[in-house]
């Protein structure tokens, strides 16, 4: 590459270095000719090779080049501070800012963007703290970009008001300041909280984008909410906003985390553009709605093809085998994973999970304990919270103990592991040893989740708590369900005591079920729904034995569609009949 009997120059070591950008090798070849010919006494020619070595994502030797730097300017920590953002290292960011303090380097305004976003992975909450307090400081608080960063922080970290106050103190929010915070607000569950930001948005007439719609309509698609996702995307037409293949996708997903299959598949038939993300949320909706058989069929069609899958699709596969019991089949597809010469189609974590969601449910809770044992990667909460909730489903108590011992070892905080043991013994029981879980609970501080459902009408969001009393049709609410409840009791709805794990009189234990929170989001739906239209509730934890007959009596008794999705899957009840299956 390089003749001896040619003088080097500076500038042709430039040319060397932007011909070789992307390769390690030669990188490191030219930054021996630096030092050897004593060009590296400037910093020129190693900010170059620095930025390379970024952009291809050698972090290490990043680092090198940048300690043997004299005196390295600001924008050389910054850039090495973006590296270590986009490669996932947050913790070398981290310690890296604390050498830049310890050496008295002065940060500038796009120091603190990289730094937060660290903090950001980190998880770190009293860090970041003390990161907002340093850019009070040096005043950089007013600056949008940082603004923007340390909304997000806070959004991530849960704290809901320091991220709203935040972003409200904000002197000037441009688009791309309102998309970060409804983007970070869908990311983070909080979905009805980037609905009410978008309505402020349009009022505060601030153009929207085709980034805002593919955000708002992630958030109605996690809410349930298809009229509103409808009417945000027909607007977006007619303001003519780029309604490019990433927001037809969005809509897609939308669609299906609604339950409408249907619609979808025609959305789905009539793209003019599809790549992999189409196929891959067609064949992931399809096995979250319980429509197995079109999942796979759809996965050979896309093989045949010519396209390649990518992990999500076989998310998809996976999870559709787990929904229908397909073990064999579900095995095959993962082998398929596992001897693939692509590292893309490795097998990660999730994929784990749905191996033993697939056997768990089967009823193979050994073989599924065994899986984990002899799995090549570390076992994370996900995996084992799976097997966890499969004993819960076929009360296996002896499993289900040992199970949760890791859990709760590894996972103290989570509350949904504890509820899930307690009920183990509560369905054999074991009422002390419920009794000993909920004392734990309260030990470790340790929360359950509220359990809680929502309904769409006219595009508004209707929730409702168990027992709820607070909805301003609360009255009509219940007197609908009382008229329900003794109809269906005449076609032979009996309430299943079983699914109330309370050691209380069966008097009390009918009267919790008839107060579920799907039961009263049903309730209203049939009061304010329009003939014809299916109730479409979304739940966010598993729903009940009870509340899963009482819907299938419902769909029957009114002739109206019920769709339902919970924690776990989507059930669509038509004239007494769920889509499960009774397998879920």
């Amino acid at each position: 590459m390089l003749a001896k009997q040619t003088p080097l120059t500076k500038q042709m070591l430039s040319e060397l270095l932007r011909a070789s950008s992307s390769k390690p090798k030669q990188l490191k070849k030219i930054h021996a000719i630096v030092l050897r010919t004593g060009f590296s006494e400037k910093n020129s020619l190693l900010t170059q090779l620095l930025e390379n070595l970024v952009v291809i994502g050698d972090m290490c030797y990043a680092r090198q080049v940048f300690d043997e730097m004299h005196k390295p300017r600001i924008f050389l920590w910054n850039t090495l501070f973006k590296g270590y953002v986009r490669n996932q290292l947050p913790f070398e960011s981290l310690l890296l800012y604390k050498k830049m303090r310890d050496l008295g380097v002065r940060p500038d305004e796009f120091t603190y963007p990289f730094v937060v976003k660290a903090i950001s992975q980190l998880g770190d909450f009293s860090c970041g703290f003390a990161l907002h307090a340093h850019v009070v400081k040096y005043g950089f608080e007013c600056l949008g970009i940082v603004a923007t960063e340390l909304v997000m922080m806070y959004m991530k970290f849960g704290e809901l008001s320091s991220a709203e106050f935040l972003f409200e103190s904000m002197q000037v929010k441009d688009l791309v300041a309102w998309n970060a915070f409804l983007a970070v607000c869908v990311q983070t569950g909080n979905s009805a909280i980037a609905l009410e930001y978008f309505n402020k948005m349009c009022a505060d007439a601030v153009q929207f984008d085709s980034f805002t719609v593919v955000s708002m309509l992630s958030a109605c698609g996690q809410l349930g909410s298809l009229e509103i996702g409808e009417e945000i995307y027909d607007r977006a037409r007619k303001e003519e906003i780029d309604c490019n293949i990433i927001v037809e996708n969005a809509r897609l997903d939308m669609h299906l985390k609604c339950g409408n299959t249907e619609a979808a598949k025609v959305l789905f038939e009539e793209m003019k553009q599809r790549n992999v993300v189409s196929w891959s949320t067609m064949i992931v909706g399809y096995a979250m709605n319980g429509d197995s058989r079109e999942a796979l069929a759809l996965f050979t069609t896309m093989q045949n093809e010519g396209l390649r899958p990518n992990y999500v699709t076989f998310l998809g596969v996976l999870s559709a085998c787990s929904h229908a019991g397909l073990v064999n089949e579900g095995k095959r597809y993962f082998s398929l994973m596992v001897q693939s010469n692509d590292k893309n189609l490795e097998p990660r974590k999730e994929h784990y999970a749905c191996m033993v969601d697939l056997l768990g449910r089967s009823g193979l809770l050994e073989e599924a304990y065994e899986f984990i044992k002899k799995m090549p990667v570390e076992p994370d909460t996900g995996i084992w919270g799976a097997l966890l909730g499969a004993c819960a489903v076929h009360r296996d108590m002896i499993l289900g103990q040992k199970v949760a011992d890791v859990l709760v070892e590894t996972a103290p905080d989570i509350g949904s592991y504890h509820v899930l043991l307690s009920n183990i013994y509560a369905a054999a029981g074991k009422w002390d040893c419920v009794d000993k879980v909920r004392s734990k609970m309260r030990k470790l501080g340790t929360k359950k989740v509220a359990a809680y459902s929502s309904v769409e009408f006219e595009g508004k969001i209707h929730f409702f708590n168990r027992g709820d009393k607070s909805h301003p049709q609360s009255k009509a609410i219940s007197e609908k369900l009382d008229e329900i409840l003794k109809k269906i009791r005449k076609m032979g709805y009996v309430p299943d005591t079983c699914s109330v794990f309370h050691d209380v009189e069966m008097e009390e234990k009918e009267c919790s079920l008839s107060h579920h929170s799907e039961k009263l989001a049903i309730a209203f739906g049939l009061i304010k729904g329009r003939p014809g239209h299916p109730i479409r509730v979304m739940k966010n934890l598993r729903t009940c034995d009870d509340c899963h007959a009482f819907s299938k009596f419902v769909s029957r008794l009114t002739s109206t569609e019920i769709i339902m999705r919970d924690k776990n899957r989507f059930h669509h009840f038509r004239n007494g009949v769920c889509s499960c299956k009774e397998f879920w």
